[in-house]
């Protein structure tokens, strides 16, 4: 059984409405005060969050031992200490996809990505793509100097139509090669990550799997459903093109890089992904305030959990001399394997 991304949606929806169903008979109620709002917070993960294996396996989280750690915490704070308290135990998890709200902050975790070097630089990209560039639908391209087209996408926030992609592809032409520039790509729709991929492929591909919580157990999990890229009816791209990675290419963006590893011209360069490869899942403490996390892992077309990021085809850091003298060494290799 395969389930196409379009599908995706369809089906988490019906999740959704089948645990608020659940919920409504069975869900404990707790007070609106300190300990309720931490029992709260703690029982959601427990029961809905999806990585607690991977994360006891290579972090050493054990979630009971959170909660005796943290529960003592929360007695007497006021609402910004208790803020700070659920924040930090959250943080455990080391995970960019889990979030508290609340009206004066939300609560987050950066630690995937601090520990790595940045493989980005601002100032260098605007160097290599000057002044006359082209913006289609939030994606920035050029034909550089040596007859290599060039895209950088900073988001998949918005969704590319089919006439902005066939436009960029025909711009590039000419060109005996082309990059894809996903540094520092946040995420956004997996819809669009899905629509770009698909002008790389000639035939259905399998790019990797997913699955859904079934329980509130933390192994409650459905078989592996088969994640396929269809290939785009319109223009697709026939020569090597090559996706520039680093550690903050994160959601949609790391979907989008596990979709072209599959994709025959591709190769990817940089630094290991961010990972977040779970789809969101959204609850509510009893105090308004709300919590977001993966519910549904996501796997490579081995098997292999994407959550704590993709590697690259070709590692490549940036190095401090190349950006003395204004280079972008990721780029730059890029350029190289072009020849």
């Amino acid at each position: 059984m395969y389930i196409k991304m379009k599908e995706i949606f369809a089906v988490l929806c019906l999740l959704a409405l089948s645990v608020c169903t659940v919920s409504c008979i069975d869900e404990e109620q707790f007070n609106d005060d300190n300990n309720g709002n931490f029992e709260a917070l703690w029982k959601i993960m427990d029961e809905h969050y999806c990585f607690f294996d991977l994360k006891k396996q290579s972090l050493g989280v054990d979630w009971q031992e959170v909660h005796a750690r943290y529960a003592p915490q929360v007695a007497g704070a006021n609402s910004e200490q208790l803020f700070e308290v659920l924040t930090k135990m959250l943080g455990e998890l080391r995970d960019g996809h889990v979030n508290l709200y609340s009206a004066f902050d939300i609560g987050r975790n950066w630690s995937w990505k601090e520990d790595y070097p940045v493989n980005f630089d601002e100032t260098l990209y605007k160097r290599y793509i000057g002044t006359d560039y082209r913006i289609a639908a939030g994606i920035y391209y050029k034909i550089l100097d040596d007859n290599i087209g060039y895209m950088r996408i900073p988001s998949f926030g918005s969704q590319p139509g089919n006439g902005n992609i066939d436009d960029i592809l025909f711009h590039f032409m000419s060109c005996r090669s082309l990059i894809i520039d996903v540094r520092e790509n946040g995420g956004g729709m997996m819809t669009s990550a899905e629509i770009l991929a698909s002008r790389f492929v000639n035939k259905k591909t399998l790019v990797g799997y997913m699955q859904h919580k079934t329980g509130r157990g933390h192994n409650d999990f459905s078989k592996l459903q088969e994640q396929y890229i269809e290939p785009s009816s319109y223009i697709r791209w026939q020569k090597p093109v090559f996706v520039l990675t680093n550690r903050g290419v994160f959601s949609a963006a790391n979907e989008f890089v596990k979709y072209m590893k599959r994709c025959p011209n591709a190769v990817v360069i940089g630094d290991r992904t961010g990972g977040g490869a779970g789809l969101p899942f959204s609850s509510e403490l009893p105090n308004g305030w709300g919590v977001r996390f993966s519910a549904c892992p996501m796997y490579d077309a081995d098997g292999i959990s994407t959550e704590n990021g993709i590697e690259p085809d070709v590692y490549c850091s940036m190095k401090d001399l190349d950006m003395l003298h204004g280079l972008d060494t990721i780029i730059e290799k890029a350029r190289q394997m072009s020849i």
